[in-house]
């Protein structure tokens, strides 16, 4: 059970392109019930039905009490970015594709904003990367999915020192350099053969894409370990991205910091173990192995017997199996 307090004004964040206004006429029609404000930013102005409120970002940030966020795992990432400063729980409603973050579908919506009201629900914590570049100015300083440095032209190879606590640990030389947290563990840093990290460990990967030389492998870095990256002289000009906006071109002699904040991010679940194994079904289409009694696991009850009975036809002496 959460110990949050009362909503009394919950803020929209919609993606940007996806019909969304089903899931808004739920969200105020609950919101009237409760009462409860529903606000919005000046950019959702002519997306939102009357009876939502539409105030200035920083309004928006200040009095939220809680998020909704509209979309897919970036949309979720962005509402957490807004509110960095005062967490609020965020519940993700899945109006995208493959993600990890969103907790519900928009037919399970009434049922979840229930569970909202009667403070049925956890907090998920997630960590956040912040960054500085020194005297280079960034569009945004702090990412709730991973930080890459890749090339901003087809030619050359970045190249970066790392230092980590004023000690050097060596260099890269390589396409593109992804330093991830936990949850964006998942994403870039596991297409180029990062490591899955667990939320609970708090924990920074840095993983080269298509190393070249220098250090080629992996490196996992604590939550309090301060991380330096250099851009080298022999670096081809560089673009920085913070969960997938550019943010800087860095050069020659650009320096780099990124630092862990612990529980940046609130996250709500309504069944951490529901949301587990559909994690797990996420992975398994992506790559991760997963035996044949494995994969049952993972199949609702009610259609697990028919698969069961199906695989043991295929499997019966004489079955002519698959073609």
């Amino acid at each position: 059970m959460g110990a949050e307090p009362q909503v009394r004004a919950v803020g929209l964040v919609l993606h940007p392109t996806r019909p969304v206004g089903p899931s808004i006429e739920t969200i105020v029609a609950a919101a009237r019930d409760r009462p409860a404000r529903v606000l919005a930013r000046p950019a959702d102005r002519h997306r939102v039905p009357s009876g939502v409120e539409v105030v200035p970002d920083a309004r928006f940030a200040a009095e939220v009490d809680g998020l909704i966020a509209l979309g897919g795992d970036g949309t979720i990432l962005g509402a957490m970015r807004l509110v960095i400063d005062r967490p609020v729980p965020v519940l993700g409603v899945n109006h995208g594709n493959l993600g990890f973050l969103a907790e519900v579908h928009p037919a399970q919506l009434p049922a979840a904003l229930a569970r909202l009201a009667a403070h049925d629900f956890t907090i998920e914590q997630h960590a956040a990367l912040c960054v500085d570049a020194g005297p280079v100015e960034l569009t945004t300083r702090s990412g709730f999915n991973d930080v890459v440095l890749g090339r901003s032209s087809r030619s050359g190879a970045v190249s970066l020192d790392l230092t980590v606590n004023d000690l050097r640990y060596g260099y890269y030389r390589a396409d593109a350099l992804v330093v991830s947290t936990p949850t964006g563990s998942t994403a870039y840093n596991y297409a180029a053969g990062g490591p899955i990290v667990s939320p609970s460990s708090n924990a920074v990967a840095i993983t080269p894409v298509a190393p070249m030389s220098g250090i080629s492998r992996p490196v996992v870095l604590g939550a309090a370990d301060q991380i330096r990256l250099c851009v080298a002289a022999d670096s081809a000009p560089i673009t920085l991205d913070i969960d997938g906006t550019a943010a800087a071109e860095l050069g020659h002699g650009d320096r780099l910091t990124a630092t862990m904040l612990p529980e940046a991010g609130q996250v709500v679940r309504l069944s951490a173990r529901d949301h587990a194994s559909r994690s797990r079904v996420k992975l398994s289409l992506l790559d991760l192995p997963l035996r044949p009694d494995q994969l049952l696991e993972l199949i609702p009850p009610e259609l697990r017997r028919d698969a069961e009975a199906a695989a043991g036809q295929l499997q019966a002496p004489g079955s002519p199996g698959l073609a």
